[in-house]
């Protein structure tokens, strides 16, 4: 079997490039302005390809923002204590995605462990932080409720 099997039987890398090379070193009048055309062409092409890459892939308008309503007279102990659902679920996700991305990670052979044990060093000492923050605001804010009948009257 030849070397170079994905040739044609008569053609061979080095009478390819012969041909190439006889072709440009002749003085033709059409050879230089039929290269800029073919390579104007390919360059719209391209670029073409590029533009619709990036059409329509983030639409700037439009966009619907879903708000929460929340009732007016709602004590702050509630609101605290939503923070720290919303915290918790946030955290619950961040673990989903990291769990999937050192999945990919493992299938690349990238070494990841000393890092995420450090991080999550970090993550947990942030978040018990957070978490003691939240718990005094939520204690100073149960301290500082008065019952719903007397918060409305003057």
């Amino acid at each position: 079997m030849a070397p170079m099997a994905f040739f044609p039987r008569p053609v061979s890398p080095k009478s390819a490039l012969s041909d190439f090379w006889s072709y440009f070193s002749a003085s033709r009048a059409h050879k230089w302005p039929l290269l800029g055309l073919s390579m104007a062409i390919t360059y719209v092409i391209v670029w073409a390809f590029v533009i619709d890459a990036n059409t329509n892939t983030m639409p700037t308008q439009n966009q619907i923002f879903y708000v929460e309503s929340w009732d007016v007279h709602r004590p702050d102990a509630a609101i605290i204590l939503q923070q720290k659902m919303d915290l918790a679920k946030r955290e619950s996700i961040l673990a989903k995605k990291q769990q999937d991305m050192q999945h990919v990670a493992d299938l690349f052979g990238i070494d990841w462990r000393t890092d995420e044990a450090r991080n999550t060093a970090r993550r947990k000492e942030a978040l018990k932080q957070i978490n003691a923050l939240l718990d005094a605001r939520l204690v100073k804010a149960e301290a500082g409720e008065k019952p719903a009948t007397q918060a409305r009257q003057p």
